[in-house]
C-alpha cells in the first residue's frame, strides 16, 4: 500500500503545479516557517546531530522513531514509513485535507491567501501587485525620500550635526525624510503608475474609510533592506523627543517585510562578519550605523525585536561567533535566557555579551571614544557566565535564600545546554558558588521538570490500514536508501520484480534499478529526500558486509510477505475457478513460490 502522507500531498502538488497561484503561496509559506517550529507544536522535539528526534505522536512508543531534518525541510516517522514537508504534517496531525493545511500554515507565517485567490500575486512580474512591483515602489519611495532628505534642513541636520554621521554613512544606509504633508509620497508614486492598493500592500500608505495618505510623515527614514540589499520597508524616527508619537516605527508586515525574519545591516555587514569571525547583534538600528561609521562593520540590529531563531539562522551562515550586546537589566537578563535556547537548538553558535560600560547605548559610547566600542566588541563574556555573575550579584549569596534563589535561576539554563562537559563545567560552578556538592547541583539539573511544554492535540489516525501493509512499506523503504547509496544493493534492487513495491515505491524502486547507488531524482522530491534521510539515521556509519547481510534479509521478508499477500488472493480465486482457468492461476502460485525460494536462498548464500 503506497505511503498515504506522501499520495495525498503529491496529489495536492500535481493539482497545483499547473496554478502559479498556489505554488507561489506554498512557497511563501515555506520561506517563512521552519519545519521543526511547525513539528514543535505537537511533538516534544530533541536535538540529534542534525536532526531532531521525537516520540511519534500516532503510536505509544518508547524510543523515538520521529525524526524531523531542518536541513532537508521533512519529517519522517520511521515506525511507520509516513513522512513528508510541513503540509503533509499538518494534513495528518490535523485530519486535514490540502487546503486546510495551507490555510493552517499560511496563518501562522502570516502569508495573506486572499492575496493569491484575487490574483495580487500570480499576475506578470511587471504587472499590478505583483511582487516585483512591491520591490520596485519600494525602491522609488526610498529615492524619494532621499531627495526630500536633502532638500529640507532641519532633517538634514539632524543626521548631519545631531547624529554626526557623514555624507558617506548618509549613502550607504540611505537615510531619507518623509515630507509632513499627508500625500506627498502618494502622489509621486501615482504619478509613476502606482496604484494605491499595491502602495497599500508595499507598506507605504495607510487608510481611513475611502481617504488614503503616507504611512510616514515628518520622520527620517531609514530603509530596511534584506540580505541582496533591496529595500524590503522603513523604520522612521522622529526628529525630537519632545514630539507627540513614539520615537520609531517601522513598516508594518507585508509580502516583502517580516519583522521577525529582518536582520537590520546584514546586506553591508555580511563581508564584515565573515573576514572578523564573529557577528555583533545591537538592540537599536541607529548603533548599527555609528558603529559601521566608526569602522566596526561587523555589526547588526534585530530589527527593534527579541532575537529569533531566524535572525540566529542568518547570522549562523556566516559565523558561529555571535556577540549580542544586552542591557545590563532585568529586560537583557530575561532576554538572554531567551536567546541560549534558541542558539542551544540551532547548534554550533557560541553566543557572548558584550557590556557596554555604564550603561552607555553603542552609539552613546563611539561618541564618546569609539576605540571603547571597539574594545568591549573584542572582549565578550559567554552568555552562560555572563549571566551567572549578574543573577548572583543580584542576591544574597550568603544567605540561603539567596543561594536558593540563584540556584532556581540558574538551573533552567543549565538543563538547556546540549553539551554534557559544558553542564557539567556549569554544575560545578554553581556548586563553587553555593559550597554545596556537585552532587546536589547535578541531582536538581537531572530532575524531571514539572512543568512541560503543552503540545497540541494530534488527531487519531485512520486504523483501515493493516499492520503487515505499513511493515512493507517500511521494509521498502529501507531496501530502496540502502539501493540509493551502494551499487552492489542497487543491484540487489534491480532483481526484485517492480510490482513487489508498493505503487508509491515503485517509480524509486525503478530509477535505482537503472542507476544503482545514485539517489533518484523523483518528481516527489520529499520521497527521495526521505530515503536520504533514512539512510542517514540508519546506516551511515555501518559496514558494507552488515549493509549487504540487512539488504539481504530485508529484501527476503519482502517477497516473503508480498508472494503470501499475492497467494492468498489466488486461492480464493482458485475456489471459483473453471479448470482452465485453475492451471493458469496454479502456474501463478509456483511462480510465487520459486520467488520466494530464489531470494531465501539469496539471503542463506550469503
Amino acid at each position: 500500500m503506497a505511503d498515504r502522507a506522501f499520495e495525498a500531498y503529491m496529489l495536492c502538488f500535481y493539482r497545483t503545479i499547473h496554478d502559479t497561484r498556489g505554488m507561489d503561496a506554498v512557497a511563501d509559506i515555506k520561506s517563512r516557517l521552519d519545519i521543526e517550529d511547525v513539528v514543535s507544536e505537537y511533538v516534544q522535539l530533541k536535538r540529534a546531530g542534525r536532526n531532531f528526534k521525537g516520540l511519534s505522536p500516532w503510536t505509544n512508543e518508547k524510543s523515538p522513531s520521529f525524526v524531523v531534518s531542518p536541513e532537508k525541510q521533512i519529517w519522517h516517522d520511521f515506525s511507520s514509513g509516513r513522512g513528508g514537508d510541513m503540509f503533509s504534517f499538518i494534513q495528518e496531525v490535523e485530519g486535514l485535507d490540502f487546503k486546510g493545511s495551507l490555510e493552517v500554515l499560511a496563518r501562522k507565517a502570516g502569508v495573506d491567501l486572499e492575496q493569491y485567490r484575487t490574483g495580487t500575486r500570480d499576475q506578470a512580474p511587471n504587472s499590478s501587485g505583483s511582487k516585483k512591483r512591491l520591490y520596485e515602489a519600494v525602491e522609488a519611495a526610498v529615492k524619494f525620500y532621499q531627495v526630500q532628505l536633502t532638500r529640507t534642513t532641519p532633517p538634514l541636520e539632524y543626521v548631519r550635526k545631531k547624529r554626526g554621521y557623514s555624507k558617506q554613512t548618509i549613502l550607504d544606509f540611505r537615510f531619507g525624510y518623509a515630507p509632513e504633508s499627508g500625500k506627498a509620497l502618494l502622489k509621486h508614486l501615482t504619478s509613476k503608475g502606482y496604484d494605491a492598493d499595491e502602495l497599500k500592500q508595499a507598506g507605504l500608505v495607510s487608510s481611513r474609510g475611502s481617504d488614503v495618505y503616507d504611512m510616514f510623515r515628518g520622520r527620517v527614514m531609514i530603509p530596511l533592506r534584506d540580505g541582496q540589499g533591496r529595500p524590503v520597508g522603513f523604520t522612521a524616527r522622529k526628529l525630537s523627543d519632545t514630539a507627540h508619537g513614539p520615537k520609531y516605527i517601522n513598516t508594518p508586515a507585508t509580502q516583502l517585510y517580516d519583522k521577525g525574519r529582518q536582520v537590520f545591516g546584514f546586506y553591508l555587514a555580511k563581508e564584515a562578519i565573515r573576514k572578523q569571525g564573529f557577528a555583533v547583534v545591537v538592540e537599536g538600528n541607529l548603533d548599527v550605523v555609528a558603529s559601521h561609521q566608526a569602522g566596526v562593520c561587523n555589526v547588526v540590529a534585530s530589527a527593534g525585536t527579541a532575537l529569533t531563531s531566524h535572525h540566529l539562522k542568518s547570522l549562523k551562515r556566516f559565523t558561529g561567533d555571535i556577540r549580542v550586546a544586552f542591557d545590563d537589566d532585568r529586560a537583557g537578563h530575561d532576554a538572554a535566557k531567551r536567546a541560549i535556547p534558541l542558539a542551544q537548538s540551532l547548534g554550533g553558535i557560541d553566543m557572548s555579551i558584550i557590556s557596554v560600560p555604564e550603561g552607555k547605548d553603542p552609539d552613546e559610547l563611539i561618541a564618546q571614544d569609539a576605540r571603547l566600542w571597539q574594545a568591549v566588541v573584542e572582549n565578550p563574556q559567554y552568555m552562560v557566565d555572563w549571566l551567572i555573575d549578574r543573577v548572583a550579584g543580584s542576591v544574597d549569596m550568603k544567605s540561603a535564600q539567596g543561594k536558593r534563589r540563584f540556584v532556581a535561576e540558574i538551573i533552567p539554563i543549565l538543563k538547556q545546554l546540549s553539551d554534557p562537559v559544558e553542564q557539567e563545567h556549569y554544575a560545578d560552578v554553581l556548586a563553587t558558588r553555593t559550597s554545596t556538592s556537585i552532587q546536589t547541583i547535578t541531582d536538581k539539573i537531572n530532575a524531571k521538570q514539572t512543568t512541560q511544554k503543552r503540545l497540541k492535540r494530534v488527531a487519531p489516525q485512520k486504523q483501515d490500514e493493516q499492520q503487515s501493509a505499513k511493515e512493507q512499506r517500511v521494509r521498502e523503504q529501507h531496501i530502496l536508501a540502502l539501493g540509493s547509496k551502494h551499487s552492489v544493493i542497487g543491484e540487489m534492487v534491480r532483481r526484485i520484480p517492480v510490482d513487489v513495491f508498493s505503487e508509491g515505491a515503485q517509480t524509486a524502486a525503478r530509477l535505482i534499478a537503472d542507476h544503482p547507488g545514485v539517489t533518484p531524482s523523483l518528481d516527489n522530491k520529499e520521497y527521495g529526500t526521505m530515503l536520504a534521510l533514512l539512510y542517514e539515521e540508519f546506516y551511515q556509519h555501518t559496514d558494507e558486509h552488515e549493509l549487504r547481510y540487512q539488504a539481504h534479509r530485508l529484501i527476503s521478508r519482502l517477497v516473503r510477505v508480498y508472494a503470501k499477500t499475492k497467494k492468498s488472493a489466488l486461492a480464493q480465486e482458485l475456489a471459483e475457478a473453471t479448470e482452465n482457468e485453475q492451471g493458469i492461476l496454479l502456474q501463478a502460485v509456483k511462480q510465487l513460490d520459486d520467488l520466494i525460494v530464489q531470494f531465501s536462498s539469496s539471503e542463506k548464500t550469503h
